[in-house]
């Protein structure tokens, strides 16, 4: 049997870390970013939220001893990163005004749309932010483990990549999403198009279709795309969020397979979000037996540790790439509208008989 290979799981941590201005209190800060922060002994400096009984709620609950009054109170401060989690739609209005050259981790998406992506990066050039976007599947630790795999040659050549999800996503726990035209790909499937992207490089286009569900309420909630990188390497997803039949079947997982071997990802926060199971990562080499990689961490929250911790490094002059900025966020973003407008095309029509 083949030995267990080593992969890198965690990114490095800053040796001096700033202290963390949060903006925003919502679901994810609760159950993602202050789990991480606290875990990675990031210091929360302050916080602010449109909903003063909430900032303060959340604040007694994370013992974080600054509630700011307003939106420019937090904002005025210095030395620090700016953690900007507000939903999208107000990104523009927070980034304007943010302290020139200052360093901020924007809530994912990059804007709702292409359009307001490309306002975003003007904004964020014109202040010269040191920007990123917290597109954190790239820092899971079973992803950063791919990641090494992939670049240690035990995998080979890819030549197939697959994203499966058939599982119930509690979409009531995201009612701001009801009066979204777009949901499923700009909210969801971007994590894994950023993976793809960060993992394969651009594609060289896309075929996607988007499809609602009878009384969901919402948008898009089911996708099925293909990205074009050539003729040897087949890249697709499946993704259907409404499979509400018990857990049997229910599946939440990334293929990566090589000639010379084969990696399976299970997404287990997916599976009874946002509880989840525990995330796995399985290799076979060709010729081999499948093998379980120890994890030393799991999505949610180890991955918010790797976006702020890359953030922080770039801004004391640690890391030399800041790997989700925001003009790589940007080209996500154009893979996010390439999807739509080809959701928005005909399909090739079957031909008919002759005569008909």
């Amino acid at each position: 049997m083949s030995a267990v290979p080593t992969l890198t799981q965690a990114w490095p941590m800053p040796t001096q870390p700033r202290p963390i201005v949060l903006i925003g209190t919502g679901g994810i800060v609760n159950d993602a970013h202050m789990p991480a922060y606290r875990a990675a002994g990031f210091d929360v400096a302050g916080v602010f939220d449109i909903d003063p009984a909430k900032a303060a709620q959340f604040a007694q609950r994370w013992q974080i001893g600054t509630v700011f009054d307003t939106l420019d109170a937090a904002l005025a401060q210095r030395d620090c990163v700016f953690d900007v989690a507000a939903p999208a739609e107000v990104h523009e209005s927070i980034v304007a005004r943010l302290p020139h050259g200052a360093p901020v981790l924007l809530q994912k998406p990059f804007g709702l749309d292409l359009e307001q992506a490309s306002r975003l990066l003007a904004l964020c050039h014109a202040r010269e932010l040191k920007a990123a976007v917290n597109f954190q599947l790239r820092f899971a630790p079973m992803m950063l483990a791919v990641r090494d795999a992939i670049g240690q040659g035990l995998l080979g050549e890819l030549v197939d990549v697959e994203v499966h999800l058939n599982l119930a996503t509690p979409w009531h726990l995201f009612p701001h999403l009801k009066a979204n035209r777009r949901v499923e790909i700009v909210s969801h499937s971007i994590h894994y198009l950023d993976l793809i992207r960060g993992l394969l490089g651009e594609p060289q286009g896309v075929f996607a279709r988007s499809y609602t569900y009878p009384g969901s309420g919402l948008a898009d909630t089911r996708t099925s795309a293909i990205l074009d990188f050539g003729e040897s390497l087949r890249c697709t997803l499946s993704l259907n969020h409404h499979h509400d039949f018990g857990r049997r079947f229910q599946d939440a997982s990334f293929r990566f397979e090589g000639e010379r071997g084969v990696a399976l990802v299970k997404l287990g926060v997916l599976l009874d979000y946002p509880a989840g199971e525990a995330d796995e990562l399985w290799f076979c080499p060709r010729g081999g037996e499948w093998m379980q990689i120890p994890l030393a961490g799991a999505w949610f929250p180890h991955a918010f540790i790797g976006t702020m911790a890359n953030l922080q490094r770039f801004v004391s002059g640690e890391d030399a790439q800041l790997v989700s900025s925001v003009d790589d966020a940007w080209r996500t973003m154009a893979l996010v509208e390439a999807c739509y407008r080809s959701a928005a095309g005909a399909a090739t029509p079957v031909p008919l008989k002759p005569g008909q």
